[in-house]
């Protein structure tokens, strides 16, 4: 029997890796995907489940299986149909309960229930669980009764609150709810009453209030208050004089003193029963005069020092998580200064069922032998009873290859067909456990669940362990191979676990390499690689030493250390075992520490810690701070060159270069710079390589192949740089294949018909050996499987001839030297040259916007047709005519180019009242393609440009002629011109006005202005004519219509469809204006301030010089504008 347990534990050891829980079978998923298995509880409600009535009631039970188990429910020991209840509800793919409770009574829902969980594979079953609500009920009416009491005596106010369900808390408060101060005194006991050893006269009170409070319900109750009155002797006497008239019914006025007796428990012992695992609370409370003391003792052994804890004044001993070994008696002791008391407690432990071993899930393949074992304990015994898929085992069917022995069930020979679910019930007067574990027959070919390639890394000289974690059933048998399959690992140095795992006690270098883990039963083979990988221990090689300096000045502590390259190392510095001060005085290097400014403060011990990922050392140093010495005045100046230059720890790839610093000459090295020259390839020539600290004196230099190095050293100081130090000897690193490829990878076309592959030639550095050559590679992409590739040297690009139009072509460019190839080079991806395309944009329209802006429209060309990569649209326009016979012809193209796929373009700029012609053209890399039809459009009428000239002629006292030119752009049909004038005085005055010295001249003008205004009005009463009256007189056009004399402004202009001519003006009959002779000039409405100014020339700019109206009305100039009608000669006036 022990032979075949601990089969099976080596078993599932193999099978279940590291088990954390008996009830779960942690496979890998991938494992699980397929995998029969009967059903397994992961979650219910406990045993006893207390309800809150005002929720919804909900009944845990999950479970997981494959097939995913379905469940079933009884209630009372019946089954439980939920579709007969509509409160009841299962939730989807779970076996919880959930039971909508409005409008219902909670209390037709308690009871004791059971989930069951099925597959085809098995039965598993839940605890019982009962199912209570809580009850907060309230307190019983009663009337308290005054108490008076004599001051001294012991007091018991009794609580004595509601039966609950769970029991509530109680405790003591005021009427304004503040509790009631306890002592040793006054204290409340474990059943919530309130104990008085003795009273005083300040206990007297009307509000001892004690209240419970219900935890699951959070609600409070409270009792009536209670009334406490305290009188000592000295009333009591009076109050008993006055009704008997005597003078001394009492002879004393103090309490008399008293020895202690316990008010609870009562007598000299009692007994308590407490279960294994719960809470044993033992109470003590005594009376007496003075106030007694309560003290615990063992009589047979002492307190369990952390579980054990005294509450309430030394009045109540606790004992949390009680065992066996807590049972004897116990003794609690009560002293005052009369006498002690003692009470003696015997205490029973007993217990309910708990586990020793919980039956475990089993999987076996068919004909092996097994074990459920289910080992529990308890006071007393309890009893095991086993069930299979939920039902008696004495009940289920009979199989041969299981025996029921006790607490065992044992499997021999199991059969496929026979996986089940096996219950265990052990319980006793105190409670009851139950546990489900199946036993599932498989058979299944071996898998190692270890992952593939996994690394493992030790530390030489230390422990290596390689797992090798698998499943099968049978059980796989384990065995393990290193590099070749010459012979198994078997034997010093090599330890073979149980679980696969093999085990090298001391790794050493030469263990480093592949390991190859095969896992083997009868119905196949798996194997799986890892690797294993010795590495050299840290080392700290110089350990900082002991340093004695001055105040205020600098100190480094050195800590060289050697460790595996392939490990990153992390410098750790401490101060006193503690972390270093926040201070930027503390400068951590990689291999050192240096403190600038020494303080008394900065004295102690320094460590430095250097952790890899696999191990670290340390070392300490003791730093001394002593008083700074007066010092000479001192001379800076640039260090010495370094000496004694050393290579040392010398590799392929790298070097460490190791110098003595010389003298600081009193300004500290802030750096050293590490040059070389390389006498293969650059003779004579020192490049810098990189800088370290100045506290460092070695450097970690990385090399590459083919280069024969020679390393100078130079240092840097506050002052300058030394000289270089003298060279160190030569090192050749040997040749070897290119570490890297050519950069700068690209494929395009030249012509139509090639593809020219280019790159960045590799300097001798890069090629780390002699022989350098390019391996070209190329392929059309998504075409061609296979590479075509050539071999060239001494060149940077390659033609391929014979190629498609544009067409996409993976490249490739190797280095290639005599000692081997490059790494695999990255694809690039490039093109074939292009062509121009084939096609002109089809269905181009147009969309006139406005007079100025065009939309075009037109269809993308196939991407076929363009033969390469489409750049844009070109939008070739011109303007044909003017639509007006009088502008010029225009024939200047204009191109807009619209990039990408673009089907649309915007024609800005355009002249209106023309005629435009247009094409589009698609264009790539190569240039563009055929143009598409030529297209027109007309642009509406715009705005007119400016008149050609305007001036003025004949200017006279009354009168002027103003003549100009039709403009340049008519932009369409001209219909008429507006004439704008302004007044220029007033401009004038606005200006002249900002001058303060000529104040007293404005006055005087604006005097001799208002004299001539009176003369006029004088004048025009009596009916004397102007010049200008007398030249309009003259005419006898009826239309002709006289200035208006309310703003000194001409009339209305006649409408253009009459021809009919200015208002004050003469015009023949041929359409001509005539120049008056009249003398009136507009000098003399003005002089040459403000808007209304003359050119040197002497035209008129007031107005059509382009202001807006709304600035003449700002400087306060009157205005007139009025349509004139069309005329097309080259000469127009107004007088």
């Amino acid at each position: 029997m022990e032979r075949t347990r601990a089969r099976a534990t080596v078993f599932l050891m193999l099978f279940l890796g590291h088990l954390s829980n008996a009830l779960e079978v942690p496979l890998d998923p991938k494992v699980l995907e397929g995998l029969p298995q009967p059903p397994t509880i992961t979650h219910q409600s406990p045993k006893d489940f207390i309800i809150d009535p005002r929720e919804n009631i909900v009944i845990h039970c999950d479970a997981k299986g494959k097939p995913h188990p379905s469940f079933s429910w009884t209630r009372n020991g019946t089954h439980f149909d939920i579709d007969q209840d509509p409160k009841v509800t299962m939730r989807p793919h779970s076996g919880t309960l959930v039971v909508d409770i409005s409008g219902e009574k909670v209390e037709s829902y308690e009871g004791v229930y059971q989930c069951t969980a099925r597959n085809e594979h098995g039965t598993a079953v839940s605890n019982n669980i009962v199912i209570r609500q809580s009850r907060s009920p309230l307190w019983s009416k009663e009337r308290n009764e005054p108490i008076i009491v004599q001051e001294g005596v012991s007091l018991v106010l009794q609580c004595r609150p509601p039966a609950g369900l769970p029991p509530p808390i109680i405790f003591w408060m005021n009427i304004n709810f503040q509790r009631l101060p306890q002592s040793s005194r006054v204290s409340q006991a474990l059943n919530g009453d309130l104990y008085f050893s003795n009273v005083l006269k300040e206990d007297s009170r009307n509000d001892y209030i004690c209240y419970a409070r219900f935890p699951h319900t959070q609600t409070i109750q409270q009792k009536q208050p209670i009334t406490v009155t305290v009188l000592n002797l000295d009333a009591i006497n009076e109050t008993v004089a006055a009704l008997y008239n005597e003078t001394d019914f009492l002879s004393d006025g103090s309490a008399e003193e008293r020895r202690p007796t316990f008010l609870i428990p009562s007598g000299s012992s009692s007994s308590k029963m407490v279960l294994r695992g719960q809470v044993l609370e033992l109470e003590c409370i005594a009376e007496g005069l003075p106030t007694p003391e309560v003290s615990w003792s063992k009589v047979s052994g002492e307190f369990p020092a952390k579980r054990t804890s005294f509450l309430h004044f030394q009045k109540t001993l606790r004992i949390v998580d009680v065992s066996e070994a807590d049972a004897g008696e116990y003794r609690c002791t009560a002293r005052n200064r009369l006498a002690s008391v003692h009470h003696t407690i015997r205490v029973t432990v007993k217990a309910a069922p708990y586990w020793i071993s919980t039956p475990r899930n089993l999987v076996l393949a068919p004909r092996e032998r097994g074990n459920l074992i289910c080992r529990a304990s308890g006071t007393p015994k309890p009893t095991i009873t086993w069930a299979m898929n939920g039902i008696p085992i004495e009940n289920s069917p009979k199989d041969p290859s299981r025996k029921v022995e006790g607490d065992t069930i044992i499997f021999e020979e199991v059969q496929t067909g026979s996986s089940a679910v096996y219950q265990c019930h052990a319980s006793n007067e105190y409670g009851y456990l139950l546990s489900n574990a199946f036993v599932n027959v498989l058979s299944e070919t071996p898998r190692v669940l270890t992952p593939a390639n996994k690394v493992y890394q030790v530390i030489r000289n230390s422990r290596a362990l390689l797992d090798c974690s698998s499943f099968g059933s049978p059980i796989p048998k384990i065995t393990w191979f290193k590099d070749s399959r010459s012979s198994t690992l078997d034997g010093d140095p090599y330890v073979l676990h149980e679980n696969g795992t093999l085990e090298i006690h001391v790794a050493q270098a030469l263990n480093s390499g592949k390991y190859t883990c095969v896992a083997r039963n009868s119905l196949g083979i798996s194997e799986n690689h890892v690797y294993l990988e010795v590495k050299e221990p840290t080392r700290i090689l110089k350990q900082p030493e002991y340093k004695v300096v001055q105040r205020n000045r600098n100190v480094v502590f050195e800590c060289k250390v050697k460790h595996d390259p392939s490990l990153i190392p992390t410098m750790t510095w401490v101060k006193d075992n503690g972390e270093l001060p926040d201070d930027e005085r503390f400068v951590v290097d990689s291999d050192s520490l240096t403190i600038t400014d020494v303080t008394e403060n900065d004295a102690g011990t320094y460590t430095c810690i250097m952790i890899t990922t696999l191990d670290q050392d340390s070392a300490s140093a003791e730093l001394t701070v002593v008083e700074a010495a007066p010092t000479p005045a001192i001379v800076y100046e640039q260090p010495d060159p370094p000496t004694d230059l050393e290579l040392t720890d010398q590799k392929p790839r790298s070097v460490q270069l190791t110098w003595i610093p010389g003298d600081e000459h009193n300004s500290p090295i802030h750096m050293f710079v590490i040059q070389y020259a390389d006498s293969l390839h650059h003779h004579g020539h020192w490049h810098n390589l990189t800088v370290v600290p100045g506290s460092k004196t070695t450097a970690h230099l990385k090399l590459s192949p083919y280069v024969h190095y020679t390393f100078r050293v130079l240092a840097l100081n506050a002052v300058g740089l030394s000289i270089p130090s003298l060279p160190s000897r030569v090192y050749k690193t040997n040749p070897s294949a290119p570490d890297e490829n050519p950069s700068g990878v690209d494929g395009f076309g030249t012509e139509h018909d090639n593809l020219v592959i280019s790159w960045k030639p590799m300097s001798g550095h890069q090629a780390n050996g002699p022989g350098l050559q390019y391996k070209v590679m190329w392929r059309q992409k998504d075409v061609d499987k296979e590479w075509t590739s050539v071999t060239v040297a001494n060149v940077s690009k390659f033609m391929v001839s014979g190629t498609p139009t544009f067409t996409p072509y993976e490249v490739q460019v190797q280095a290639i030297n005599d000692y081997g190839i490059g790494p695999e080079p990255a694809v690039v991806t490039g093109h074939s040259g292009e062509d121009l395309p084939m096609q002109a944009p089809d269905t181009v329209q147009v969309l006139v916007l406005n007079s100025s802006l065009a939309e075009v429209h037109w269809e993308p060309v196939p991407p076929k047709t363009v033969r390469g990569r489409l750049k844009g649209y070109k939008v070739y326009y011109w303007r044909e005519r003017s639509l007006h016979k009088h502008n010029p012809h225009h024939v200047e193209q204009q191109v807009l180019t619209f990039s990408g796929n673009k089907s649309h373009g915007m024609l800005p700029g355009l002249q209106p009242y023309s005629l435009y012609l247009f094409n589009v053209r698609v264009f790539n890399g190569k240039g563009e393609g055929p143009a598409s039809s030529n297209q027109q459009f007309e642009t509406p009428e715009g705005v007119p440009g400016r008149p050609s000239f305007l001036r003025i002629t004949n200017p006279n006292l009354d009168s002027l002629t103003l003549e100009w030119g039709p403009p340049y752009d008519r932009n369409g049909r001209l219909t008429g011109y507006t004439l704008k004038y302004q007044t220029a005085m007033a401009a004038r005055q606005v200006d002249i006005a900002t001058q303060g010295w000529f104040i007293g001249l404005m006055c005087a003008i604006a005097l001799l202005i208002l004299v001539l205004l009176i003369i006029c009005f004088i004048q025009r009463n009596k009916g004397g004519k102007y010049p200008v009256k007398e030249k309009e007189d003259a005419h006898t056009d009826p239309e002709f219509q006289p200035m208006k004399e309310d703003d000194c402004t001409f009339g209305e202009y006649s409408d253009t469809e009459d021809h009919k001519p200015l208002k004050g003006s003469r015009t023949p009959s041929n359409g001509t204006v005539h120049r008056d002779n009249s003398d009136d000039s507009l000098v003399d409405y003005g002089g040459d301030g403000g808007d209304g100014q003359f050119n040197e020339d002497g035209s008129f700019i007031g107005q059509y010089s382009g202001k807006s109206s709304a600035r003449d009305t700002a400087g306060g100039h009157e205005s007139s504008e009025a349509p004139s009608p069309v005329n097309t000669s080259a000469m127009n006036s107004f007088v």
